[in-house]
């Protein structure tokens, strides 16, 4: 059950297609340095937008404090 709480591949599935757009725009790039640059403030742009939460958060956490409890603080 703790599984299919979390488990969700549309999130990750997303990030990576917005920074396969931000690539495909600029098809060269004349340093791996310069790549590394783009990629990084893509991925801050994209992360800003993250503001939602799980409904069922208290849920997921309940039973990772079982699952984990000695991992997780009070």
């Amino acid at each position: 059950e703790l599984r299919r709480l979390i488990y969700t591949t549309n999130t990750i599935e997303g990030f990576n297609r917005q920074l396969r757009k931000v690539t495909k725009s600029k098809s060269v790039f004349p340093t791996d340095d310069s790549l590394l640059k783009m990629l990084y403030l893509a991925m801050m742009d994209i992360t800003k937008k993250w503001t939602g939460r799980r409904q069922d958060w208290s849920i997921i956490h309940a039973q990772l404090a079982v699952y984990y409890e000695d991992r997780l603080p009070e």
